[in-house]
């Protein structure tokens, strides 16, 4: 049961439970996860899902112990900047106002990314009421937007944007990084070290876990033979990442007749469309696209491929950490990270000797890289095994639950 004696502490983001978007999903493991460990759990969060697909949800609800408040908010949608701007101002201005009915002091609200700089408006709800303030960083804007190109580099909405987002970064109890890259980049903004943690963001170790090709009903089932090498990417496809390279490599090897390395892309986002596109125009033969799977299929799904590839563009390092890393990393398969060397992948892969890392545009190394995985199982299955104990040494469930309990019993106070 919960301790009475504490306060209660409050999550604030777009999306929560049922939603299956990754930003939700990591979400409700900690929420859920705090509320089984005795704290008192809220989160404020839209009615609405990711993938405009269900909802809208219950405006109030209680679901595994914590209490659930959905505010109404515009729906236009990711299609275009104005209606996507709309829908953030909405969620801003509802979730201010549910943030100043329901927080009180002694509680710890927690301001996530999802709208972009929520940590502004919420921070402001949370310090009328006496709230402790914490923000909880999964990206940076308006960093990512000029790396985008969306917002002019510098220019005025981003000045604005980047005072307000400092100046309620500095005014935080903590600021939860989810890399050390990120970490740094915080503290250069001139934000306390001591109200920086870097907790990284996890994948569920104990549902994902490795098995065999030849014991994946789900391989044979989307059309795989045994003796193919199927190169996977699972979840999110977004501006973030890059596919050009992956796309150059694939033709080269389709030139060269290795009709047994094949291309699986599990999920969607703003590339996948186009992705698709180009692997027509090209007359690609070597690709298979899935929809999103559900979350109790990821164990089959993320088996399904023998390597999996990961990017990011250069620009975006420190910025964003692709955390679909963590879930490949865990189904024992190497992992080729398609980006800057000096990034958080850039380092961590290499190390542990988990899989590659290969730069934007170096097509003819990823080629041959994974030429040689194909050719050389015992080399491939060596790098999956590392790749499970690296996540099983420091990004398991397990590991990255205890941490953020070790921040709640700092962040809240004691009866």
């Amino acid at each position: 049961m919960p301790d009475d004696t504490r306060g209660t502490i409050i999550f604030v983001n777009r999306y929560f439970w049922p939603d299956r978007s990754a930003t939700s999903q990591i979400l409700s493991d900690v929420a859920f996860h705090l509320a089984e460990a005795g704290y008192k759990v809220e989160v404020i969060a839209s009615r609405l899902s990711y993938e405009s697909d269900e909802g809208p949800y219950s405006a109030s609800e209680t679901h595994r112990g914590v209490h659930i408040h959905r505010v109404a908010t515009p729906s236009f949608g990711r299609g275009n900047i104005v209606g996507r701007l709309i829908d953030y101002l909405g969620f801003y201005v509802s979730a201010f106002a549910k943030t100043l009915g329901v927080a009180s002091s002694g509680d710890v609200v927690v301001a996530k990314t999802d709208p972009p700089v929520l940590s502004w408006p919420i921070g402001i709800a949370a310090r009328l009421k006496g709230a402790r303030r914490a923000n909880w960083l999964q990206d940076l804007y308006p960093e990512v937007a000029e790396a985008f190109g969306v917002i002019g580099t510098n220019s005025i909405p981003a000045r604005l944007t980047r005072t307000l987002r400092d100046r309620s970064l500095r005014k935080a109890d903590m600021n939860i990084a989810i890399g050390e890259k990120m970490a740094e980049l915080l503290r250069s903004r001139n934000v306390e070290a001591d109200r920086v943690i870097v907790i990284p963001n996890m994948t569920d170790d104990e549902s994902i876990r490795p098995i065999a090709a030849a014991d994946n009903p789900l391989r044979k089932e989307w059309g795989f033979a045994a003796s193919d090498l199927v190169v996977g990417y699972s979840g999110n496809l977004g501006r973030a990442h890059e596919v050009e390279t992956l796309l150059s490599a694939a033709q080269l090897l389709h030139r060269e007749g290795r009709r047994d390395i094949r291309f699986l892309v599990i999920g969607g986002g703003f590339l996948r469309e186009h992705l698709e596109r180009e692997v027509e125009a090209r007359a690609l033969s070597n690709f298979t696209f899935k929809s999103y799977q559900p979350r109790e299929q990821l164990g089959y799904s993320l088996t399904v491929p023998d390597v999996h590839w990961v990017s990011l563009l250069p620009a975006l390092e420190g910025l964003i950490v692709p955390s679909k890393f963590y879930g490949a990393a865990a189904s024992g398969r190497p992992v080729v990270f398609i980006g800057s060397t000096e990034g958080e992948l850039g380092s961590i892969v290499p190390e542990s000797n988990s899989g590659a890392v290969v730069a934007v545009n170096d097509a003819e190394t990823l080629a041959g890289l994974l030429t040689k995985y194909a050719d050389d199982p015992q080399h491939r299955a060596k790098q999956g095994e590392n790749a499970r104990t690296l996540v099983e040494q420091g990004f398991n469930r397990r590991a990255v639950l205890l941490q953020w309990e070790a921040l709640a019993d700092k962040l809240m106070p004691r009866g």
